[in-house]
């Protein structure tokens, strides 16, 4: 009875809890802390005033009004017919692409510009032809670039193939390539980041084509290469969101002599068909933020809506995976405040009392918790009943006792890295990543995108995830460090919890630019060492295509957290850029 009536109940906003509120409490601002005067009904200041700490947030960049005002011209009959016209013009060109080097690039360009999504039987057909000899290639035909090309893709699309073929471009057990074959070593870049722990000749070829490509970079003459270049040595594919970067391939697609007009054109008009849907999600959800309330109500959190959404754009960009997007919104923001309510606000005693109330699942009890934390709970558990509704009425199937687990255990999680803060424990690296891969919602963000996806749930798929089997786990892993990165620095400052850069500092007793070095190369490790669980792991009932959304969490964090950056809780750096690239301005 207890969902029912929270579900038609006033309690379903936090609005309604203004009323209730005796008055604004009074904040007196510190340097990076905050001194609470709780206040009664008639104003009156307690005697013993509670020190709370600030995470000095920005406010939101992006008003409600604003993303209301986002609007699209690429609507309509004839916009849709056209597009409609153009995919089926590119769809041909699989069967006029003749050679096998042919049909890898132009299976390479329609994913780096955003539209592999519209031809995943063309690709998976076209790659298992090549795989089975069907179309015949004479190995020793093949350059460094058509080697190594064949090579990601197989891997990247779950067609293991061997690296021996590499072998022919090495002496001596190094690599013997020109520098000048600057395409040839991109590519081969590229294929190393789809190594299996263990292979040798592939982490050959990752130091070779790194070095290599760092001492050239600045050689090249060609201006559109050396932003290939330096892009990659950013980041890699492997490691990047192909929605984020659709539109930069596309500019850079518009300059380049081989420019197919069919094929460009459908990209920008696919691209801004996209950006209209997208746009309409966003307003949805900035108005149920809007209903929601806590962004005014808890004005200690972040407010982060637009990078939330961003986020989870990233994961699934596919226009049937909008359900995804934005269940995936309100499940990042909503944690993204209740980190903060973890790490910066609230007291231990708050704390342990929130775990004891989400532990026994009982809406009555929260009589017993501070008004924002009764507000932190009611946010939570209408979101858990309401996806629970969703998924019962589209599956039929029960899951509001798994969701219960998962919120139970990310409390747990959280309220331990609280009681290391307070307690002045200081982790080693090992204990804290086994912990902070589950408080930065690693496993609850893999199996809300499970849920949202399936075409039909299954029990055996679910729990799979929940047992955070190494494929899970590697994964989770690299998302925690991955944001340590960009983050850790302002954590600091903070004085929060030590993040796993700190932890590696403090274990092994060395810089700040040696542990971040030592992270960046522990990340590649872990990624080595998913690609062989995606390889070997008979047990794994996961589809390949929900693997990869799986790993779009993790590559949303790397682009959010690149060089260092915060892009989620600073919106003037990297999410103000891919806001207005990806839902502002069309092309």
């Amino acid at each position: 009875m207890a969902s029912a009536f929270i579900l038609n109940s006033p309690l379903v906003t936090c609005c309604n809890f203004r009323r209730s509120l005796p008055c604004k409490p009074k904040f007196l601002t510190l340097s990076k802390s905050v001194v609470e005067f709780v206040t009664g009904n008639e104003g009156s200041v307690s005697p013993e005033p509670i020190r709370r700490r600030s995470g000095n947030y920005k406010p939101c960049m992006w008003d409600n009004n604003f993303l209301q005002s986002l609007k699209t011209n690429y609507t309509g009959e004839p916009i849709n017919a056209r597009a409609s016209m153009l995919k089926e013009e590119v769809r041909l060109m699989f069967d006029d692409a003749v050679e096998p080097l042919d049909q890898l690039e132009l299976i390479d360009l329609l994913q780096r510009l955003g539209l592999a999504y519209h031809y995943e039987e063309e690709i998976q057909r076209t790659l298992k032809k090549i795989q089975n000899g069907e179309i015949n290639v004479d190995d020793r035909e093949k350059d460094l670039h058509a080697t190594a090309l064949e090579f990601r893709l197989f891997r990247q699309h779950g067609l293991f193939i061997s690296p021996e073929g590499f072998k022919q471009f090495m002496s001596n057990g190094n690599f013997m390539c020109s520098g000048a074959d600057i395409k040839g070593m991109l590519s081969l870049y590229e294929a190393s980041y789809f190594s299996i722990e263990g292979e040798t000749l592939m982490e050959a070829a990752w130091c070779f084509t790194n070095k290599s490509l760092r001492e050239s970079f600045h050689n090249v003459t060609d201006v559109d290469v050396q932003i290939q270049v330096r892009h990659a040595l950013e980041l890699p594919l492997q490691w990047r969101i192909a929605g984020y970067d659709a539109r930069w391939n596309i500019d850079l697609y518009e300059r380049s002599s081989d420019m197919i007009p069919a094929v460009l054109e459908f990209a920008k008009l696919d691209f801004n068909i996209r950006q209209g849907c997208n746009q309409k999600e966003l307003k949805d959800l900035s108005r149920w933020w809007c209903t929601l309330g806590m962004a005014e109500i808890l004005p200690f959190a972040r407010d982060r809506l637009v990078a939330s959404y961003i986020w989870s754009l990233g994961v699934s960009s596919r226009p049937q995976d909008g359900y995804c997007r934005v269940q995936l919104t309100k499940l990042i923001e909503l944690i993204g405040v209740y980190d903060d309510v973890y790490d910066v606000y609230g007291t231990l005693d708050e704390l342990e009392l929130f775990a004891d109330v989400v532990k026994r699942w009982d809406v009555s009890a929260i009589k017993e918790l501070p008004n924002y934390m009764k507000i932190c709970f009611l946010s939570f558990y209408n979101f858990v009943h309401e996806t629970s509704f969703d998924i019962l009425k589209k599956q039929n199937t029960e899951i509001l006792p798994h969701q219960r687990k998962w919120w139970t255990d990310l409390f747990k999680h959280q309220l331990v890295e609280s009681r290391w803060y307070h307690g002045g424990h200081r982790p080693t690296m090992r204990e804290y990543l086994s912990n902070g891969l589950v408080t930065i919602g690693g496993p609850i963000g893999v199996l809300y995108s499970y849920i949202c996806t399936a075409d039909r749930i299954e029990k055996e798929e679910i729990e799979f995830i929940e047992g955070l089997p190494d494929i899970v786990r590697l994964a989770c892993e690299i998302l925690r460090l991955a944001d340590d990165y960009g983050t850790s620095s302002a954590e600091l400052k903070r004085g929060d919890v030590p993040s796993s850069i700190q932890c590696y500092m403090s274990d092994n007793g060395v810089s700040e630019d040696v542990a971040r070095e030592q992270m960046m190369d522990l990340m590649r490790k872990k990624w080595t060492q998913l690609n062989k669980c995606r390889f070997s792991d008979n047990q794994n009932p996961l589809s390949w295509h929900f693997v990869d959304i799986m790993l779009n969490l993790v590559r949303a964090a790397h682009c959010m957290y690149n060089a260092g950056e915060d892009g989620y809780a600073d919106e003037d750096g990297i999410s103000r850029d891919t806001f207005f690239s990806l839902l502002v301005e069309p092309i």
